[in-house]
């Protein structure tokens, strides 16, 4: 329960089917420690997801005994794309696929209904700065990190000094469309992967559970002809791919380790570009057995090329508890807006 007269802020993560919710004191205190879920309502259209995010917020004060007039700022992720701005892309997106949404300000329609300012960033990003102040803890201000969250698509994050870098159009960190050499990571005469996104060998292409199933699965069968889930439409086999991979099954594990080449090819293009303190990996890829979960880890690593001095400094983990990541990435972003310091003048005339 919540601590009586300390304010709060509330972090909301938005997703297809369900809205989570939690609540984060000032001080820097989660008094939620599960899932808060109820519907999202998104399929319903606009009108009626903003009011189920409002009674996701009810809820989780509700929960946690915290009166509405001491909430002073909420956190809103959803999947994307969307600008840094909150306004849903003009070409809609999977979860948000009817025209109404096309275009469509969700921060600023959450934020005129309830009267409280709203910070936004996409899910995957959210689930970055998570990882990133978990991880750190008091020295999260003073860390970087890159984070690779494999689900349907491949989303992440990048962090600097403990904020997310969004970009000028809230494109940063939209890891999974970077091109990677292809080269001594595809199979015998295994094709080039395409993304749905258009591009040819770009990280998501790979490492994905679309790209499982629009590139990696077929070939493999091909290499595995009396496999069991040559017996399966590919879509079911592509879910239940990660199960035969916690038992070692060598289809499987030739699979992932085409994911985890891919995620170790994409941090190395990082650790050129950014110099990360650390590489996060997240998403239901690692929400598996310990023992297939670690060598997951070990492989992204083993082919993630650092210079001597980045090795020396940098690390490797996954992303913690990744179903409240989304809502606690957000919330920590809203307690950070609170918290901003005025930028200082100009340096030049």
């Amino acid at each position: 329960m919540g601590s009586a007269g300390v304010p709060v802020v509330v972090g909301l993560d938005n997703g297809g089917t369900s809205n989570n919710a939690t609540v984060l004191t000032v001080g820097g205190r989660f008094l939620v420690d599960g899932l808060l879920e109820i519907p999202s309502e998104v399929r319903a259209g606009p009108d009626a997801a903003i009011e189920a995010l409002a009674r996701a917020l009810d809820g989780a004060l509700a929960q946690t005994g915290v009166p509405r007039e001491l909430v002073r700022a909420v956190g809103l992720d959803t999947p994307g794309p969307a600008s840094a701005a909150g306004v849903i892309s003009s070409r809609g997106s999977t979860n948000f696929s009817q025209p109404a949404w096309r275009g469509f300000d969700v921060r600023g329609a959450l934020e005129r209904r309830l009267g409280l300012p709203v910070v936004y960033h996409n899910d995957g990003n959210a689930a970055a700065l998570y990882a990133h102040h978990v991880y750190f803890g008091a020295e999260a201000m003073n860390r970087s990190s890159v984070s690779a969250i494999v689900g349907t698509g491949l989303g992440g994050g990048v962090v600097e000094g403990g904020r997310v870098i969004a970009g000028a159009a809230g494109m940063a960190g939209e890891l999974g469309h970077v091109h990677i050499p292809l080269t001594g990571l595809l199979g015998p005469k295994q094709p080039e992967p395409t993304c749905a996104c258009g591009f040819t060998g770009d990280v998501e292409s790979v490492a994905s559970l679309t790209g499982i199933e629009r590139n990696l699965l077929p070939y493999w069968l091909t290499r595995y002809p009396d496999h069991p889930l040559a017996a399966e439409p590919v879509a079911r086999a592509a879910k239940l791919v990660r199960g035969y991979g916690e038992r070692g099954d060598a289809l499987a594990r030739d699979l992932f380790t085409q994911q985890a080449v891919a995620l170790g090819r994409l941090f190395t293009v990082a650790a050129n570009f950014t110099d990360p303190h650390a590489y996060f990996v997240g998403g239901g890829v690692v929400e598996a057995a310990p023992e297939f979960r670690d060598w997951f880890l070990a492989t992204v690593r083993e082919h993630t090329v650092l210079r001597e001095e980045q090795a020396a400094v940098a690390t490797f983990a996954l992303v913690p508890e990744r179903d409240m990541a989304g809502a606690r990435g957000v919330a920590i972003a809203a307690l950070e807006a609170l918290r901003a310091v005025p930028e200082p003048g100009p340096l030049v005339a």
